[in-house]
């Protein structure tokens, strides 16, 4: 007979776990790969083609065309005619010898631009090839809002002095002095100056014993935090409640306007960008929080965890984004309209228009397009530091506020109207 052990500790099930609603007028996540090769997509008019490499290789084989491939890849070139002569005009739907489809309709979107598309930037896709929000890309978004909200809260939640704004401040200025910091420092700074102060100086106790262990991923809070990855985002149609249909998860590749401005606040371009983006995203992922877990954590210096549950956390988030949105809207209604900018209409009225309310209707920003004020927590920095950092560690502009530069979408009009990246998120 067996008798179980008496000192085995087990852990309580205590947690909130959620499915979120994530929606989005548009998305960019980037992925592993900064820019395709033009022998990995195919454009036409109206679409852009991404090959499953796999069974393209296999039919090419088949058809006696693969050294023709090889040699388009070794010398970079476009694919397009050696399609034609492979599966002839509907080289769209072809398919191997196994009936895998080529061009499968997951990678195929709709093609914005009027103009060729060059230098095309992929956005990240799963396993099976089909777009997604990582779950860490939704963390560590979530984290930097923490991490902003207890520097905006310090003393409510007793943030260790030296990891407070002022003293960073002031180790910034040393630090950013004459030398610079190099790329390394540059990377690990912040986790140096506070982030490690404010998620990982934590020891543990678990049913008041305390467990040992190194300081690092073990003693960080956000290990009580699980995000999911999203559901894949597949192109569909829903109903509203007056049963119009509505497209969700709509493939596209757009053209992104890098934007910035004159001394006399007109506004100037940099050569366009042309990406893989997702229009009226409508996904779901599952978040949870381990409440107990969370009561295991105890700061080496007395700081309070600002969060006991999911309704506190998405509070928090919030916030972030409300500081965000006023940051944004100042900086729009100082930028001036240049319809003479080298043949380029830089009208940013509906910019304007989507920075209208007062109240940030969205609960974060994710990916492209956030800047370094919706990645970081500059926002709390003074200005003059903030452009001391944005001239130490990014493209150097004198006598500017940091970001200088903007990040906005063209429609299939050539109109400016997208901006990337914010997200609502509702649960029941």
């Amino acid at each position: 007979m067996t008798q179980s052990n008496p000192v085995v500790l087990h852990k309580p099930d205590v947690f909130e776990s959620k499915t979120i609603r994530l929606t989005s007028p548009m998305i960019h996540i980037g992925s592993e790969v900064q820019r395709l090769n033009p022998f990995e997509y195919v454009q036409t008019p109206r679409r852009v083609y991404l090959a499953n490499l796999d069974a393209l290789a296999k039919a090419l084989l088949e058809r006696g065309y693969l050294n023709d491939y090889i040699r388009c890849v070794e010398g970079r070139d476009s694919i397009a005619e050696l399609l034609e002569d492979a599966f002839g005009d509907d080289w769209q739907f072809a398919k191997d010898e196994q009936g895998e489809p080529i061009f499968p309709k997951h990678r195929v979107s709709r093609k914005w631009p009027n103009q060729r598309i060059t230098d095309l930037r992929p956005m990240i896709r799963n396993g099976m090839g089909a777009f997604y929000i990582p779950g860490s890309s939704i963390k560590g978004a979530i984290r930097t809002a923490i991490a902003y909200y207890l520097l905006k809260h310090s003393d409510q939640y007793n943030v260790p002095r030296q990891s407070r704004v002022s003293a960073i401040e002031k180790t910034l200025n040393r630090r950013l002095g004459v030398r610079g910091l190099n790329k390394y420092q540059q990377k690990f700074l912040d986790d140096e100056l506070f982030m490690d102060s404010l998620f990982t100086d934590f020891d543990l106790r678990y049913q008041n014993k305390p467990v040992h262990s190194r300081m690092g991923p073990n003693t960080d809070f956000m290990r009580a935090i699980r995000v999911s990855d999203s559901t894949p985002l597949l192109e569909h149609t829903v109903k509203t409640t007056k049963g119009k249909k509505i497209t969700c998860n709509i493939p596209v590749v757009a053209e992104v306007l890098v934007s910035s401005r004159f001394n006399q606040q007109d506004a100037k371009y940099r050569a366009s960008i042309y990406a893989e983006m997702v229009r009226n995203i409508r996904t779901t992922f599952t978040i949870t929080v381990d409440s107990e877990m969370l009561s295991w954590f105890r700061h080496s210096q007395g700081m309070k965890i600002p969060f006991t549950n999911l309704d506190e956390l998405l509070a928090i988030c919030q916030e972030f984004a409300q500081e965000q949105w006023d940051f944004e809207h100042d900086y729009w209604n100082v930028i001036k309209n240049n319809p003479n900018a080298k043949g380029r209409n830089l009208d940013f009225a509906e910019v304007r228009r989507f920075y209208e309310p007062e109240a940030c209707p969205y609960s974060l920003r994710l990916g492209w397009g956030t800047g370094m004020r919706g990645t970081t927590v500059n926002l709390r920095f003074a200005d003059e530091l903030v452009e001391k950092i944005r001239d130490t560690c990014g493209i150097k502009a004198p006598g500017f506020e940091a970001p200088k530069s903007r990040r906005t979408v063209y429609d299939p009009k050539g109109e400016i109207k997208y901006l990337p990246g914010w997200v609502k998120l509702n649960y029941n």
